[in-house]
């Protein structure tokens, strides 16, 4: 008898898989790559001398150094959270485990804007529930830089070791217990055994991490008070150049927000393809 060859799903009609290729490679142009063209051509249409004076502005450069100095202090202090977090839940069984992961997937939950609301019934100066407290010590957080930073490093704090607990969690603690019983110590075994295995997605998780906090938005606009050359970030400055009718200066600071994320995407795409070797030769 002659044997019958299996006809592979879908093989059969090869005009569907070029639909279907061709609406999503539509849709990818589309809603990327046509914005992406849009947001530098309306960011050069007056002239290169136009934006380089939206860039140079004294107000934006503000806008500039603090988000750059959220995204510095966010993303250090979010890795070592992540970093610790992943290796407790991942490598031990403790009560209330469950309960740190609720709390670690609670940003997530929340939306942005109530997040920063929440700062705001907290650390407000005149309602807040601390509000003794801050006024003694003469602290200023609700529409002040150190507002910003923790607003954003609770919008970014899942990121880092949501990428890693799984991954440590595939891997076990076979590697671990027998670094120990040659002798090595807590902190030799991380840095030997566990970081070299971990080290692709834990760029992944630095990287979402810093975009999020150079892109945040809404807990940011709730805590800032929009104060500029204060507490404007890029994403705020954006927003009311738009809104005064400054459309190229607007698109102009955009274009930084826009590289920024290119960058975040290429590296992240090499840290996920690196990931997925790894899976593949475990």
């Amino acid at each position: 008898m002659k044997s019958k060859k299996k006809r592979i799903p879908g093989s059969h009609a090869p005009g569907i898989q070029w639909l279907l290729t061709g609406i999503a490679l539509l849709f990818f142009i589309t809603m990327l790559i046509l914005p992406l063209i849009l947001v530098f051509t309306k960011a050069f249409e007056k002239g290169a001398g136009v934006y380089l004076a939206a860039i140079q502005d004294p107000m934006a450069l503000k806008a500039i150094q603090l988000t750059l100095l959220t995204v510095g202090i966010a993303v250090p202090v979010n890795t070592i959270f992540g970093l610790v977090a992943a290796w407790a839940v991942a490598k031990f069984q403790f009560k209330g485990k469950n309960l740190l992961l609720t709390l670690i997937d609670l940003p997530f939950a929340i939306s942005p804007v109530v997040a920063g609301l929440i700062f705001v019934l907290l650390f407000s100066t005149t309602h807040g529930l601390l509000a003794p407290f801050l006024t003694a010590w003469g602290l200023k957080i609700i529409f002040a830089p150190p507002g910003i930073i923790l607003a954003t490093l609770f919008v970014t704090l899942p990121f880092v070791a949501r990428e890693l607990i799984p991954l440590m969690e595939a891997q076990g603690t076979a590697e671990e217990e027998a670094a120990l019983t040659l002798g090595a110590s807590g902190w030799q075994t991380f840095l030997r055994i566990t970081l070299p295995n971990i080290k692709w997605a834990l760029l992944y998780g630095i990287i979402l991490t810093a975009a999020r906090a150079a892109g945040e938005f809404g807990a940011v606009s709730v805590v800032s008070g929009h104060i500029r050359g204060l507490t404007n970030t890029m994403s705020l400055h954006v927003e009311i150049l738009y809104n005064e009718y400054q459309f190229s200066a607007a698109f102009a600071v955009a274009t930084l927000l826009t590289v920024i994320a290119i960058i975040n995407l290429l590296v992240k795409n090499i840290a996920g393809w690196k990931i997925k070797r790894m899976e593949e030769k475990s």
